[in-house]
């Protein structure tokens, strides 16, 4: 072996040093600023303490705290430190798993009088301590014999059946901190100290070891830590603000829907809230109409035979509900529309002449979440899906995905989401197809996003298990993300499924299948409306636009009649006739989140006049009915 090997940085130079090189001393031959900053490095890809030597030719990248690849690091250092505070404050629990995750980090712990909130703080003190301590992280291997030895002799059981559990070819890695150790794969920084103040401790729950209902119950930790103070109490900012647009307690204000135990995941819609899901498909439906999609409608209970040939009886079945077999067959509620679409579309000869043919669908699927993940409607196990799913030749790959692209960012803008990010996801390790088709695929859709000029990013291994995918991301008032429209180009379920068409040359040929989903999850997309406008929806989308308040109980006439013009307009209006103050009737409408409130008494009757206000402002002001009735509509079809 070399004694010397070639370094390439991320901007193509590269450097010839030593064999056994390590990142920090690579860090430092470049700067002594940037060994200050640096915490990590990332070698051919893979990311790894910054004392990890370096013995072959490499592509690498320095890691610095400022860097967004930073906070996983920050993170799981964060769930160590927390470890051993807990360790330290409670001797006797143990530590079993203790993962960085989106925001923060958790530790599951074993103890016989589980934690509660108010041991938040003394946990939170200890490991401050620690880190200001600036304990060095040092990575040991152990042989399998020694980690079970020493974790059995400290009563660590849970770590002991963890190691059991690895291959025996893997590494029994370990890392300290000062005197405190734990099995770890790692990478970490440098020191503790490197992790700063820009953490805090937020909750405990309770959690099955593994996630099996019939192993012990443990106690989970959980917090967040981000690279700075700053940037965490701008996250703690957020969550504040997120308490307070929450859909389900806006959704309960709003009379919007509810959810119940005897039907886990799904959604109970009142009036108000079908009235605002049947404006999203209406929507949708106007749109689509316009780009020339053709709506289907396709079974719920299909046949298992059905999705075995599809593939989504080998890859998806934990996600789906069967049937009991009471029959010889067994049935599957579905858990994706696309292999009725295909069943639709082989009704009757294509020709290349029919296609690109566009097939749209509000189809309702079925998806089992552990009910541990129900959350509202932004994570439900019944919801409706506006897909569509458009069947085209090759050569058309392009432009299709182009059209899709655009029309869904235009979409986008019109609920006023302009912060959109796209990610580019390719095959999955569990898939069906071979890699020549796979290959063709994603090289389709690359194709497609370099046609349309938008930026995006690579998200590796994430697409779908029949092709590779674009992912539309979100960002809504208070900055958080949400994944919602989806595009997938597919080659393989129309060849698995018998679809074909007849080609310019007179012989058959499989087309190539899109799937397009715009909103994603209605009901989903529902809840981020409801709180990216904090309950306060556009006038267009509101399920009531405008409620007439009487002032005194004469006026109730001019109210109903007021009411009636407004609704032969289509507006959605309603009255309040309560023998109740003007000013009860105003806030308890405001708190319903009504976007304009009408006031009508003997004067506004008299002059043929309304006093107006508006949701979030407190100014009235008093039009003329049919002025603010023009307005209004004015108002509403410009978006419609």
């Amino acid at each position: 072996m070399s004694d010397k090997i070639t370094i390439t940085f991320p901007d193509g130079n590269s450097k010839t040093c030593k064999s056994g090189i390590n990142g920090f001393e690579i860090a430092e031959g470049i700067s002594k600023s940037l060994a200050k900053e640096s915490i990590a490095i990332k070698i051919n890809g893979e990311v790894f303490d910054l004392t990890r030597k370096i013995e072959n030719d490499s592509k690498i990248q320095i890691i610095k705290k400022s860097d967004e690849e930073a906070l996983h690091i920050i993170r799981h250092d964060c769930a160590h430190v927390m470890a051993e505070a807990v360790q330290s404050l409670f001797p006797g629990t143990q530590v079993t798993i203790g993962p960085s995750i989106e925001n923060g980090f958790y530790y599951d712990f074993a103890r016989k009088d589980p934690f509660t909130v108010s041991d938040l703080p003394k946990i939170e003190k200890k490991m401050h301590e620690i880190i200001n301590n600036g304990e060095k992280f040092t990575r040991e291997v152990w042989s399998r014999s020694d980690a079970i030895k020493y974790f059995k002799n400290k009563g660590e059981e849970y770590k002991v059946e963890l190691i059991k559990d690895l291959n025996p070819e893997e590494e029994i890695s370990i890392y300290k901190q000062g005197k405190w150790l734990d099995l770890c794969r790692g990478p970490h920084m440098t020191n503790t100290k490197q992790i700063g103040k820009g953490f805090k401790l937020m909750k405990v729950a309770g959690a099955y070891w593994r996630g099996d209902s019939n192993n012990a119950m443990l106690t989970r930790i959980y917090g967040t830590a981000w690279r700075n103070e700053k940037e965490l109490e701008s996250h703690l900012k957020q969550i504040e603000e997120a308490e307070k647009r929450d859909h389900r307690k806006l959704g309960k204000e709003m009379n919007l829907f509810h959810f119940q135990e005897e039907a886990p995941g799904a959604v109970f819609w009142h009036p108000k809230g079908w009235s605002l899901f049947q404006s999203l498909i209406n929507y949708m439906r106007l749109r689509q109409d316009k780009e020339g999609y053709l709506e289907t409608n396709t079974p719920e209970l299909l046949d298992r035979s059905l999705w075995e040939t599809s593939g989504h009886w080998e890859k998806f079945r934990e996600n789906m509900f069967t049937t009991d077999p009471k029959e010889e067959k067994i049935f599957a509620i579905k858990p994706m529309n696309c292999p009725g679409a295909v069943e639709v579309y082989k009704q009757g000869l294509k020709s290349y002449r029919d296609l690109p043919l566009r097939m749209s669908e509000f189809g309702k699927v079925h998806r089992y979440e552990p009910s541990g993940a129900l959350h509202g409607l932004m994570r439900v196990r019944a919801f409706t899906q506006d897909d569509a799913h458009i069947f085209c030749t090759e050569d058309q790959i392009t432009s299709e995905s182009k059209n899709v692209c655009e029309l869904i960012l235009s979409i986008y803008k019109d609920f006023g989401f302009s912060d959109v990010r796209i990610k580019f996801s390719d095959r999955p390790e569990r898939r069906v197809g071979n890699d020549t088709i796979w290959d063709k695929s994603e090289e389709a859709l690359k194709n497609a996003m370099e046609a349309t000029g938008l930026d995006y990013t690579f998200n590796p291994g994430e697409g779908a298990f029949y092709g590779p995918k674009l992912e539309f991301i979100l960002r809504d008032a208070i900055g958080r993300e949400w994944q919602c429209g989806t595009l997938q180009v597919d080659l393989n379920l129309p060849e698995r499924l018998g679809a074909n068409y007849v080609a310019e040359d007179g012989q058959k040929k499989t087309p190539v299948m899109l799937h397009r989903a715009l909103f994603g999850s209605l009901e989903r997309f529902a809840g981020i409306l409801i709180e990216h406008y904090a309950g306060h929806l556009p006038l267009w989308l509101a399920p009531t636009q405008i409620v007439i308040a009487t002032i005194t109980s004469d006026s109730d006439d001019y109210a109903i009649n007021v009411k009636d013009k407004f609704l032969r307009k289509g507006i959605n209006a309603e009255i309040d006739l309560r023998n109740e103050k003007i000013g009860y009737k105003i806030r308890e409408h405001s708190t319903s989140k009504i976007p304009i409130i009408l006031a009508v008494g003997k004067k506004e009757e008299k002059d043929k006049t309304v006093s107006v206000r508006r949701l979030g402002n407190n100014n009235t002001k008093t039009v003329l009915v049919d002025k603010i009735l023009e307005d209004i509509k004015n108002e509403i079809i410009e978006k419609k």
